[in-house]
């Protein structure tokens, strides 16, 4: 789920080597922003409550592109400069003084603020912010340096039909023609890059934690009736972790806002998290694509990020580690122990390769990849809490969350912690899980085998297969047979599915659960005449991934049926990407004499979604299809070219490969040529770059 979205999804991280300035310190900013979505620009002021910790004669704030109508300090005209990325401000002020700094603004922001769908007729236009990696300074004089903690209050304006959503405490509202102010008041410092808003059509949910803290989780009017399967265990998630934590969630309430296109799964912005709506599912897609992990991982940020900050990316361990093993706690909480201890399995094995292909990384390797940051660093927690013990692990962590609240951290003092609490040295636990470039696989599955029957069960399996005489399928099943995991079992059909006689498959399309059946869904390389009326089965399964490989492989391998399978599944949609949809207009489009009256029909629906107004999923998806099979229209061809120019890395690299190889054809290098006069100055920029 989440690696199909995040490769990062949710795998992303901030290597920060931002300019610091020790002498002063910034503690308070009142900010006030109007958002103007037609021309894209932010209007704003911002006062800042600075003290200096030694005598200064300049100071910098980071300012993207920025023009500055006033730079006031201490109410007075001041000296200042202005580069392309921050004002430098030249005055001279003594040791341990306070002081106020007032800014006004205006800027079009090239990125951390994004405007989705104002351009056109959408439905649904949306304005929202990405902090981390992409700079809060691109909209607001503020600190690329994480060290630098503020507490920001918020005044936003914008058109009063719309919501607007921002970190902190709501405290009142204010309507002054058509535009509505919104003041959101924050009552503890954070780094820059976790401010937030969000603008768009939402509703909310509202509950309350069990220690009283408001939980708002917002939704789009039209999805009202997928707001219990997208947020399914969000206060069990909230409650559960603050209790293992051991301690109180550190902000004034908790949000959690869906925008369309976003840049990674989900954003920890402080009390605010930001997260892609292609987790806004129903009931059915909960066992395809469900928010659960990417809830819980946002939601632990809000202590391991948020309230203790990483020194810089040398420590990046003590975020994204942390956040992906609680987030797996939680997981284990929610779905049960054979689910979190398969998972740690599945990411011992990615690790593995890592280590085998010579990438193997170290966790204070300030360059490493996602995967190590964020899944050996869960294996490395894993390992620790595993070493010293729920008690003593529970009283390091707490301790170290409340020596160095609103602070920044560093894995030294992190481990100092640890060793307090557990009276232990833990030298060797830095030099296997830390410091070693290689993943420890062997001291890990040790580990797996000792806390899982099912995995030891697998183990034990794998090692008959290769030392017992008699058939592999006779092993196979008495393993099967003993065990009720269908962890296990899935992994017995993904390693040894060739093993597998017909009449055994057959049985498990029987008798087996809905992930198993999924599983043989996915893998079964071909389906046979002696599985077809099993296999047929999969068609009424409880599950759009499941629907889409079996209507697939059905359509392949039995085209004489085909009209049947098109006609069981017509009206099915699938995930947010439409996977079913899509894949059904496809194949209705190309099966000879199927409703022929429709194929233009088909046709136009198919090609509609590579529209800018659809998510990138959706187009991504359509733009395969009708690449693969009818080729691309003109408005295809248009559609394409904006998306080279998407926000998100991952679909504007899809779109400029796949334009890439539509333009070794001649065709369609000549199509393109004569639609240049339709493309707008940034489009035809890029297009001219590829064919001229």
């Amino acid at each position: 789920m989440q690696k199909v979205f995040l490769s990062i999804l949710l795998c992303f991280f901030q290597i920060s080597f931002a300019q610091r300035q020790d002498k002063v310190d910034f503690t308070h900013a009142d900010v006030s922003v109007t958002i103007d979505p037609n021309s894209q620009e932010i209007t704003g002021s911002v006062s800042y409550t600075f003290n200096t910790n030694e005598k200064v004669s300049s100071f910098f704030l980071d300012a993207k592109a920025m023009e500055f109508s006033t730079v006031l300090l201490n109410d007075k005209k001041v000296k200042y400069t202005i580069e392309a990325n921050k004002i430098t401000l030249y005055k001279k002020l003594r040791k341990n003084s306070t002081n106020k700094l007032l800014l006004n603004y205006r800027v079009k922001p090239s990125q951390a603020v994004y405007f989705i769908g104002w351009d056109q007729k959408d439905s649904n236009p949306q304005i929202w912010t990405q902090g981390q990696g992409k700079y809060t300074s691109h909209w607001l004089p503020s600190f690329d340096d994480m060290t630098e903690k503020v507490e920001f209050d918020l005044q936003l304006t914008f058109d009063k039909r719309y919501e607007v959503i921002a970190n902190g405490n709501l405290k009142n509202t204010e309507i002054s023609g058509g535009l509505k102010t919104w003041n959101y008041d924050m009552t503890a410092p954070m780094s820059s890059y976790l401010l937030a808003f969000a603008i768009g059509n939402y509703t909310q949910q509202a509950e309350r934690s069990n220690s009283g803290i408001p939980l708002e989780m917002y939704y789009y009017p039209s999805d009202s009736s997928n707001v219990e399967p997208t947020y399914r265990y969000s206060k069990q998630i909230f409650d559960f972790l603050e209790a293992q934590i051991g301690i109180p969630y550190p902000w004034q309430n908790y949000k959690q806002i869906p925008v369309r296109d976003f840049l990674y799964a989900g954003m920890e912005n402080t009390g605010a998290t930001i997260f892609s709506d292609a987790y806004v599912i129903d009931s059915m897609a909960f066992v395809d694509r469900n928010y659960v992990n990417i809830n819980a991982h946002e939601l632990a940020h809000q202590w391991f990020g948020n309230l203790v900050t990483e020194e810089d990316a040398s420590h990046h361990w003590l975020q994204e580690g942390f956040a992906t093993y609680y987030a797996y706690l939680s997981e284990k909480e929610v779905f049960g122990e054979d689910h979190f201890y398969w998972k740690l399995y599945e990411t011992a094995q990615q690790l593995k390769e890592l280590s085998i292909a010579g990438k193997g990384e170290a966790l204070d390797d300030p360059k490493a990849s996602s995967l190590t940051f964020y899944e050996k660093g869960a294996w490395a927690l894993f390992k620790l809490h595993d070493h010293l013990g729920d008690a003593a692990h529970k009283k390091g962590i707490g301790e170290y969350l409340r020596k160095y609240q609103f602070q920044n951290v560093t894995i030294p003092q992190f481990i100092a912690s640890m060793e307090a609490a557990s009276s232990l040295d833990l030298t060797e636990f830095e030099r296997i899980w830390i410091k070693n470039t290689d993943f420890p696989f062997e001291l890990a599955m040790e580990s797996l085998k000792k806390h899982s029957p099912s995995i030891s069960s697998f183990y034990e399996l794998q090692r008959e297969l290769t030392t017992t005489k008699g058939t592999n399928e006779a092993i196979i099943i008495r393993f099967w047979d003993q065990s009720d995991s269908d962890f296990l079992k899935t992994a017995i059909l993904q390693n040894y599915y060739t093993s597998l006689s017909e009449s055994f498959l057959r049985k498990v399309l029987d008798e087996g659960s809905g992930r198993i059946r999924q599983v043989l869904a996915i893998n079964t390389p071909k389906v046979t005449k002696g599985l077809k009326s099993d296999f047929e089965t999969l068609l009424d399964d409880a599950s759009y991934v499941t629907k889409e490989n079996a209507l697939y492989k059905l359509w392949i391998y039995y085209p004489e049926d085909r009209g049947v399978y098109l006609d069981k599944t017509e009206t099915c949609i699938g995930l947010p990407n439409k996977n079913v949809r899509l894949l059904w207009l496809t194949l209705a489009m190309i099966t000879k004499d199927y409703q022929p009256e429709k194929k233009s029909v088909f046709y136009s629906e198919l090609s509609g979604y590579t529209a800018s107004n659809y998510s990138m999923e959706v187009r991504q998806g359509a733009f395969q299809y009708l690449s693969d099979t009818v080729g691309l229209s003109d408005q295809n061809l248009l559609d394409l070219v904006n998306a080279c120019l998407h926000h998100t890395w991952q679909f504007r690299k899809f779109s400029r490969d796949l334009l890439d190889q539509l333009l070794e054809n001649e065709n369609y290098k000549k199509r393109l040529n004569v639609l240049k006069e339709k493309l707008n100055k940034e489009e035809l920029r890029y297009i001219n770059s590829k064919t001229t």
